[in-house]
């Protein structure tokens, strides 16, 4: 397996869009999960890691007060700071995560995890899973989505690094959307569900 940075070099090197983010209807329909799953409408102070080129941001960007997005790739972090152009409360970072995790911009109430996980070794999500916990607010949301099926990069499947979150992070699990292609989990500090918040229960 090659190195992830040599990795994302070369799938970078012949597109801009490497995962079809802006055109699947996978990932578009993805995208619609992803959101209608998160418990509130809007979040104060969001944390995306490995944001790609930024159509997830973009559309956080519209549900958060405060959103940084991140990504170990300077091209991604360039395609990503384009799609956000104009949203102030939007900043687009290189880092390599957990490693470079920003507490300084902490704490958040919102984490995403969108198909990134399963990059780090059991060390490193160890490491992801201790730092989410430290930094979440009392009411604070973590959302893991990945991709299921096996491929070469990957050091984790998606149902290890997501079953890793629920052991680790202290959270109550919300949410539990899984296909064949496709999981995405939702855990949260507020145990409450979206019809108990909303005062119907």
């Amino acid at each position: 397996m090659s190195s992830p940075a040599t990795y994302f070099d070369e799938l970078y090197r012949h597109s801009d869009d490497p995962w079809k983010l802006r055109e699947g209807w996978y990932e578009s329909r993805k995208r619609a999960l992803t959101l209608a799953l998160l418990p509130r409408p809007h979040y104060q102070n969001a944390f995306e890691p490995g944001c790609a080129n930024g159509e997830l941001t973009v559309e956080l960007a519209k549900r958060c007060e405060m959103l940084l997005a991140a990504d170990l790739h300077e091209r991604a972090v360039e395609l990503a700071r384009e799609r956000v152009a104009g949203m102030a409360h939007v900043r687009v970072e290189q880092r390599t995560v957990p490693r470079e995790w920003p507490t300084e911009a902490g704490p958040f109430d919102l984490i995403v995890i969108s198909e990134f996980a399963y990059y780090l070794d059991s060390a490193e999500l160890e490491t992801l899973a201790s730092r989410i916990a430290a930094s979440l607010t009392t009411d604070g949301t973590l959302l893991a989505c990945h991709w299921r099926r096996p491929f070469a990069e990957a050091l984790e499947s998606a149902d290890a690094a997501h079953a890793l979150f629920d052991a680790r992070c202290g959270l109550t699990r919300l949410a539990h959307h899984d296909e064949a292609d496709l999981l995405i989990d939702v855990w949260s500090r507020d145990a409450r569900s979206v019809a108990q918040r909303e005062g119907l229960l």
